[in-house]
């Protein structure tokens, strides 16, 4: 396509002029298409640095356990840690998030049952950085397979309590759906089933490939794409009465890998172990906090 075509050659300029800091190191990445040949990250995190290092605590919070937070709202499996088994650096410029059976005796405590079955990492820029308008991009490879729910997103810093305080996700691959890409808002009057979202089709198996998602977030509407292809805009006409329209604040990212729970239901024997999103980068472009 011609769209593909000048988003390729944007991608060569930005990778000239961008020489900006990186929240877990800079090295080279391979880019992926940007809207503008001159923009640049305010805030980036590229994860070069040694095998089995976790990502830089300056750029990164690591939230765990699992029963004290009531199954992480949906009823999940994993119990997250702050352990490089579940989330460190690979050597080669990536982050990985994993999710991984539970090592035996563990006796990892459960909101479902008296002990999680499975680890994983959920991290998040709260309090570090956060995007007010413009895009966050991350490109990703992400886990597939029965009772697997990987997940990039955001929530809102103005202080509420869920829903009010605002999800954006800007990707989610859900359990069996190994090629579908799932982009949702949740606020104070659509959330949960209810909602707001899209989805699109990847050509294969989101776990065979890196792909870039994004939202770009802009004063009264948000659009969500993959690969540089939007394939859903919320404006607030699309909202449920009252049109409550909360993304015109702060919004932090969070990264990861939930197991079992009220989406993707549970996992089996056929669920990969360890399953593993692969991040190759994170980059805001816009305003925000960093």
């Amino acid at each position: 396509m011609n769209r593909r075509t000048a988003l390729a050659l944007v991608l060569a300029l930005s990778g000239l002029l961008c020489g900006c800091g990186s929240g877990s190191g800079s090295g080279s990445h391979d880019e992926a298409p940007s809207s503008a040949a001159a923009e640049r990250p305010f805030w980036r995190a590229e994860f070069d640095g040694e095998e089995g290092v976790r990502p830089s605590a300056t750029s990164w919070n690591t939230e765990t356990g699992n029963r004290d937070a009531e199954g992480w709202g949906n009823n999940e499996l994993q119990f997250y840690t702050d352990d490089a088994a579940n989330s460190g650096l690979d050597g080669e410029g990536h982050l990985l998030i994993s999710a991984r059976p539970a090592p035996a005796g563990s006796r990892l405590p459960c909101y479902t049952r008296e002990f999680c079955p499975w680890t994983s990492a959920r991290l998040t820029t709260e309090g570090k950085a956060a995007l007010r308008h413009g895009r966050v991009e991350v490109r990703a490879k992400l886990p597939t397979g029965t009772g697997l729910l990987p997940a990039i997103w955001m929530l809102g810093d103005n202080g509420a309590e869920w829903p009010a305080q605002g999800e954006l996700d800007i990707c989610e691959v859900v359990g069996g759906e190994p090629r579908t890409v799932h982009g949702t808002a949740h606020g104070p009057t659509y959330f949960d089933e209810n909602g707001v979202g899209g989805s699109v089709t990847l050509p294969a198996d989101a776990s065979t490939a890196f792909h870039t998602y994004a939202v770009d977030k802009r004063p009264g509407r948000v659009t969500w794409s993959v690969d540089g292809e939007p394939y859903f805009t919320l404006t607030p006409s699309k909202l449920p009465a009252p049109r409550d329209w909360v993304f015109e604040q702060d919004m932090h990212l969070l990264l990861n890998v939930a197991v079992g729970g009220d989406w993707p239901g549970p996992p089996d024997a056929s669920t990969p172990s360890p399953a593993t999103m692969t991040v190759d980068y994170v980059r805001f472009y816009g305003t925000g906090r960093a």
